[in-house]
């Protein structure tokens, strides 16, 4: 493998009819490229719909009440309920594989009515009452100040933690933000942090404009008692919220009085299911990418042993002499499949090397036109790199075994009387 002659005839070989070899190897080069550039384009597109969900923790579900659609026990159809405090103390208390189980409420202010005000300035911002721990299912970068913590769960203190969009809104620029005032519909609350979230959409900010209060507080505040509007849920690492949701569910018809068989009463959306199906959606992608890529580059390879065979023909008389001469079978066969290998390897690593240029003037196009939604950094991993290799390796070798046991085949005596 290693003679230095052997390389040497390799080479010749290759270059004495240079358009045919060009024309034999882009088959091979464009059936990598393609699987390439298929990989990363799907990688790209799972990056976007992925950075969706953002950091938020996605062995989570949610979970709110809605009418009930069944009579249970003297009460009527179409009831309205509201869980409690207490049902997050009893999930907690039966269903040990949970992790986080924050009671959540709000006041709606998107695009409604101002509920916020700061002297003269006003805004409508969505005012979340929370526990410490969601911010362990909802993370966020505090960028000054702190979150809440469970000392002020306890002594109802009426502190606030607002987005960079509400910041922007209700403050002038350079103006000292912690330790200042804001009226929630009428209530004062001290801002003691700010935060800011990841997000992909070309404004940031709108993604920021949100305020998180303590959640004894707010009910304090807006007479929600022991109400709780939402739950988020979060499993412990080993389990998933989806195999415990029925639990979670009947332990909620138990509490607040809801006929078993009423589907319609708690609403709930699963996030770790939703993750599991766009992962195996991706999946398919991934499959269907390389089932494309590998018959493109099949065809290529069909190419090359094709070309490869026709060069064994015009060498008839060439490897008669060698036989004659007394070389042995396994060299030349070992020369008809390094030839093949060589031209395999050599387009297929000009597939990548373009590939990677490809991707890379696309993330530099992205890069000079800002994000794009449901497309962030299309790539393509080392290991995928290592594979394409493989399948070269093993592609050349193909493409030369027909060949390669045409050219043994031959008889020297028959060789030589070849025209």
């Amino acid at each position: 493998m290693f003679n230095k002659d052997r390389w040497k005839e390799i080479i010749e070989v290759l270059t004495s009819n240079m358009f045919r070899t060009i024309l034999t190897a882009f088959g091979v080069f464009w059936g990598i490229l393609i699987l390439i550039i298929l990989l990363a384009a799907g990688k790209g597109l799972e990056n976007g719909i992925k950075s969706d969900f953002g950091d938020i923790a996605t062995n989570t579900m949610f979970m709110w009440s809605q009418a009930t659609s069944k009579e249970y026990e003297g009460l009527p159809k179409g009831r309205r309920f509201d869980f409690k405090v207490s049902d997050v103390t009893s999930l907690k208390e039966n269903i040990k594989e949970l992790r986080f189980v924050s009671a959540r409420n709000r006041l709606d202010g998107y695009q409604g009515e101002n509920n916020v005000t700061r002297g003269i300035k006003v805004g409508a911002f969505n005012v979340y009452g929370d526990y410490p721990e969601i911010i362990k299912q909802d993370p966020m970068t505090i960028t000054s100040g702190r979150f809440i913590n469970h000392s002020d769960i306890v002594e109802k203190r009426k502190i606030a933690i607002i987005g960079q969009g509400v910041k922007s809104s209700l403050f002038d620029k350079g103006e000292t933000v912690l330790g200042s005032f804001i009226k929630v519909q009428g209530v004062n609350f001290m801002v003691v942090g700010t935060y800011k979230k990841k997000s992909n959409e070309g404004d940031g900010e709108e993604g920021q404009k949100e305020i998180f209060v303590p959640f004894t507080s707010f009910s304090q505040a807006f007479n929600k008692g022991n109400d709780v509007g939402w739950m988020a849920i979060t499993a412990k690492d080993g389990s998933s919220i989806t195999s415990l949701k029925e639990r979670i569910i009947t332990l909620m018809k138990v509490n607040r009085k809801i006929h078993p068989e009423d589907n319609r009463a708690i609403g709930n959306f699963d996030l770790y299911e939703q993750y599991n199906r766009v992962e195996s959606l991706f999946v398919a992608m991934r499959l269907i990418a390389y089932f494309v890529g590998i018959l493109v580059l099949i065809s290529g390879i069909i190419g090359v042993s094709n070309i490869m065979l026709i060069v064994v023909k015009e060498r008839t008389k060439e490897i008669g002499i060698r036989r004659a001469l007394g070389e042995d079978p396994w060299s030349i066969k070992v020369q008809i499949l390094l030839e093949s290998i060589f031209l395999t390897i050599i387009s297929g690593m000009a597939g990548i090397i373009f590939g990677a240029l490809f991707i890379f003037g696309i993330n530099s196009l992205l890069d000079a036109v800002g994000p794009v939604d449901m497309f962030v950094n299309p790539s393509v991993s080392l290991g995928v790199v290592l594979i394409a290799l493989i399948i070269l390796i093993i592609s050349g070798l193909l493409a030369g075994f027909i060949p390669a046991q045409s050219a043994i085949k031959v008889k020297p005596i028959d060789a030589l009387r070849a025209e």
